[in-house]
């Protein structure tokens, strides 16, 4: 069971640290939208490479930023059901979801998304409108990564609902009451 505790704390840990990471990258996101716009209605003009730099940014926040969302337990749900369950039953549900949707879920996209982002990089895959930027390949690696990201912490959240199950651990919001 330590065992299990330590996995769970190393994954847990590297996505709270990612997702610090990424929130410093929300800046640099903000930073461009708003060199976008004073170009846009200042000088009217505009970027494709700018425009560009938004949806690439804004796709490594999402992606790489997607499991420490689910280590805080933030992905939108319905929680119509799961807020009347004790620790136990939320629980089950979290272990039944990381095995019937989460694992398979991402471990789909993390196959199908290898074979396109390999090509990608293997041809250095660019933007194909003048302008662009010339590291697109790079956008579709955060693809792969990011759902890879999301199945470990998946992988967590299923060890640390099963060791709850089993009465090995207490959830956080437990041990604050």
């Amino acid at each position: 069971m330590n065992a299990l505790k330590t996995i769970c704390r190393w994954i847990d840990n590297m996505n709270e640290w990612l997702g610090r990471g990424v929130a410093w990258v929300t800046t640099a996101l903000v930073v461009v939208v708003f060199v976008d716009v004073v170009m846009r209605y200042a000088f009217n003009t505009s970027f494709v490479f700018t425009q560009e730099l938004e949806w690439h940014v804004f796709g490594f926040i999402f992606l790489i930023g997607s499991g420490y969302t689910l280590l805080h337990d933030g992905h939108v749900r319905v929680d119509v059901i799961y807020q009347r369950l004790g620790f136990k039953g939320k629980a089950w549900t979290n272990l039944i979801g990381v095995i019937f949707f989460a694992l398979p879920g991402c471990f789909m996209v993390v196959v199908t998304s290898w074979k396109v982002t390999h090509n990608a990089w293997l041809v250095m895959e660019g933007s194909p409108d003048p302008g662009g930027i010339p590291f697109r390949f790079i956008v579709k690696g955060f693809i792969t990564v990011g759902f890879a990201i999301i199945f470990i912490q998946a992988l967590s959240m299923g060890i640390h609902s099963l060791l709850q199950i089993l009465g090995k651990e207490i959830p956080e919001e437990e041990n604050a009451s």
